[in-house]
């Protein structure tokens, strides 16, 4: 059965769109070239009025004018031909395949040398054509995060419809959430709010405990830092339901960044920031806060941790009042604690009393 929909036919005319340019430059006595933001920190601003990451004016260009840059634009060339190929045939393909798929292209010199730099050029396709990754039918390697709770939706697969109800029919381990999670269609639901949480252990806490179904949550599960189809479907949850989206991490830099990347968006996907970033979405917890109040076990901040918490310090996303006591709390106490380590109360204290209270706190229950 086919999947085939207008958004690949549109994807498509814009690859081929991207490709006939180089030729209008030939039969211009042009040199060949792709100019795209520059795609480094120091050309990413923080749009205050939409609360996400920008890129900024400056920009670069991929010119045959040498070696180096004709190999580039050789190798957009023969990925915007496999790419075309891939949506009229109604396949998809992972970003590690096609790392692969190049070294069966007849020239040498179109073929990649690692993943990293192919990853790039899908990125910068991406950028220059307006359309996104997914609707070129191209899947990061399978993410597996998940959802639980009530809600009941309709997804488009290659065997037809499904509907779905994300606690009756499904078992344990929740629904799994697809590459594109524009397929789906939200049908019902009986969800007081969306509670992102980064950790497996935790996660299965709370649906072993049945805080899903008690309090109308939407457990999202974000594998740690997350994938872009799990940020697509929870600001898809908050847009489009008018759902509270909440982040419930580890207590160190490296989980507040997941919860930046949730809420305001990263660098590495700045042009897509308003398709995948949900700046009302609000840190939980585990604050430095908590480790005070509950006395939890920690474990001390590395070199690494220290440097990363001053550099939040430095970060827009970051430069709140909320952040700036908890951060500056944290590196008073040079201490860093993890979700489970509520567990010390308890393992019913997450879900009867942390959460609850909390959440009350943030006025959502």
């Amino acid at each position: 059965m086919s999947t085939k929909t207008p958004d690949d036919e549109e994807a498509r005319e814009q690859l081929i769109d991207l490709a006939a340019e180089f030729y209008d430059q030939f039969e211009d006595g042009e040199i060949p070239r792709m100019t795209l933001p520059t795609r480094s920190k120091s050309n990413i601003e923080y749009d205050e009025d939409e609360d996400v990451w920008v890129y900024g004016d400056r920009t670069s260009t991929r010119s045959a004018n040498s070696v180096r840059g004709a190999r580039k634009l050789l190798k957009a060339v023969y990925t915007i031909e496999f790419l075309a190929q891939q949506l009229d045939e109604d396949r998809s393909s992972t970003l590690r395949e096609l790392y692969y798929l190049s070294e069966s292209w007849d020239l040498d010199e179109a073929q990649f040398s690692g993943q990293d730099e192919s990853d790039k050029l899908v990125e910068d396709l991406e950028i220059v054509s307006g359309v996104k990754r997914e609707d070129f039918h191209m899947r990061p390697e399978e993410s597996g995060a998940t959802i639980m709770g009530p809600l009941e939706l309709r997804e488009q697969t290659r065997r037809g419809e499904r509907v779905i109800h994300c606690q009756e029919d499904v078992g344990e381990g929740g629904y799994q959430i697809p590459n594109n999670p524009d397929t789906i269609e939200f049908l019902d639901n009986d969800a007081e709010f969306v509670l992102c949480v980064e950790t497996g252990g935790m996660r299965d806490r709370l649906v072993e405990n049945g805080f899903d179904e008690e309090h109308g949550a939407l457990v999202v599960h974000l594998k740690g830092q997350p994938a872009r189809a799990t940020r697509r479907i929870t600001k898809r949850l908050q847009d489009e339901l008018d759902l509270p989206v909440t982040v419930f991490t580890d207590g160190d830099p490296w989980s507040y960044r997941i919860y930046g990347s949730v809420a305001y968006g990263s660098i590495k996907s700045a042009h897509l920031s308003e398709y995948l970033a949900t700046p009302q979405a609000r840190f939980i917890g585990v604050q430095p806060a908590d480790i005070v109040e509950y006395d939890l076990p920690t474990d001390p901040l590395s070199d690494s941790d220290t440097n990363a918490l001053e550099s939040e310090l430095e970060d827009p996303r970051f430069q709140t009042d909320y952040w700036e006591e908890q951060i500056e709390l944290q590196l008073d106490l040079g201490k860093k604690s993890e979700q489970q380590a509520l567990a010390s109360h308890g393992l019913d204290f997450v879900t009867e009393t942390y959460l609850p209270e909390r959440l009350s706190e943030m006025g959502i229950l």
